[in-house]
C-alpha cells in the first residue's frame, strides 16, 4: 500500500482542519477543504516542496470552503465538489451573513464528485464515498489506509444534523455503511479536532456503540427529554450532563 503524507492545518475561528495530502515520491498534492488563512496553506506547500494538483471538498459549509477562491486565484487548480452540495457552495456569501462573517463567493467547481469515483494524486489512489447526513453532498476520501471524512464523524462524536439539509438517520446510515465497513486500523482525519481510527470509534464512540438514541427529542445518552431542536454549543443534558449535540458550533 502506498503511503500518503498528510498535513493537518487547523485554521480560522472554527478551528477547521484543512489537509494537504501528498504523494511523497512525486511530491504531487491535493488540498482538502481550504478554509481560512490561505497563505498558511500555500506557504506549507512551498516549504514541503509539494506541487498542488487539485482542491477536493468534503462538503460545502462555509468553514470548509472559505479559502477556495483565494487558492483558485493563486494556483488555478481544479476544484472538485459533489453536486448535491452545490446550493450550499453557491450560497457561501449567505452562509457568511448568517454567521456574521465576510465571505467571498467561490468560483464554480471544475469537476463533480460521485460515489465510487476513483481519484488519484501521484501514485496514491482514493475512492470517493458519499456520506450524506451532515450535508446532502458530504463525501469521504478513502484509500492508502486513511479516510478524510469532513464533518461526518469525529473522535467520540458525529456531525451536526440541525443545519439545512441535515438528516440524523441518514448520517448514522452513512457512517455505518460507508465508514464502519473500513478496517479498524484505518486512520480517520475529521474536519475538526484530532485524528482517530475506525476501530476506536467503533468501540468507544457513544453515537456508534448502541448508546446513541436517534430520537432527537431525547438525550442521546440517558433518554431524558431535551429540546426538540439542537441545544446549541456545549449545552449539556439537564439530567446526565451529556453534551447534546456534541460540537463546537462548527461541526
Amino acid at each position: 500500500m502506498a503511503r500518503a503524507d498528510v498535513v493537518c492545518i487547523p485554521n480560522g475561528v472554527f478551528a477547521e482542519n484543512c489537509y494537504i495530502v501528498a504523494d511523497p515520491r512525486s511530491r504531487h498534492a491535493v488540498l482538502i477543504d481550504p478554509g481560512d488563512e490561505v497563505p498558511r496553506f500555500l506557504d506549507r506547500l512551498r516549504a514541503d516542496r509539494y506541487t498542488l494538483k487539485a482542491v477536493w471538498l468534503t462538503h460545502a459549509h462555509l468553514d470548509h470552503i472559505q479559502g477556495v477562491a483565494a487558492v483558485k486565484e493563486a494556483t488555478s487548480v481544479p476544484v472538485h465538489l459533489h453536486p448535491a452540495d452545490r446550493s450550499l457552495y453557491d450560497g457561501a456569501e449567505d452562509q457568511g451573513r448568517w454567521l456574521g462573517l465576510a465571505a467571498t463567493a467561490p468560483p464554480p467547481p471544475d469537476a463533480d464528485l460521485a460515489d465510487g469515483q476513483a481519484l488519484s494524486v501521484g501514485d496514491l489512489r482514493f475512492e470517493v464515498r458519499q456520506v450524506p447526513g451532515h450535508s446532502p453532498g458530504s463525501v469521504a476520501f478513502v484509500g492508502n489506509g486513511i479516510a478524510i471524512v469532513g464533518d461526518v464523524v469525529f473522535e467520540g462524536s458525529i456531525g451536526r444534523t440541525d443545519l439545512p439539509g441535515g438528516n440524523a438517520n441518514q448520517l448514522i446510515a452513512s457512517i455505518r455503511d460507508q465508514l464502519l465497513s473500513l478496517p479498524d486500523e484505518t486512520i480517520v482525519y475529521p474536519g475538526h479536532g484530532p485524528d482517530t481510527t475506525i476501530g476506536r470509534e467503533r468501540r468507544e464512540n457513544p453515537f456508534l456503540t448502541g448508546l446513541a438514541r436517534l430520537t432527537p427529542a431525547t438525550c442521546m445518552r440517558c433518554g431524558h427529554a431535551v429540546r426538540s431542536k439542537a441545544w446549541g454549543c456545549k449545552n449539556p443534558c439537564p439530567n446526565c450532563g451529556f453534551v447534546y449535540p456534541q460540537g463546537d458550533c462548527s461541526d
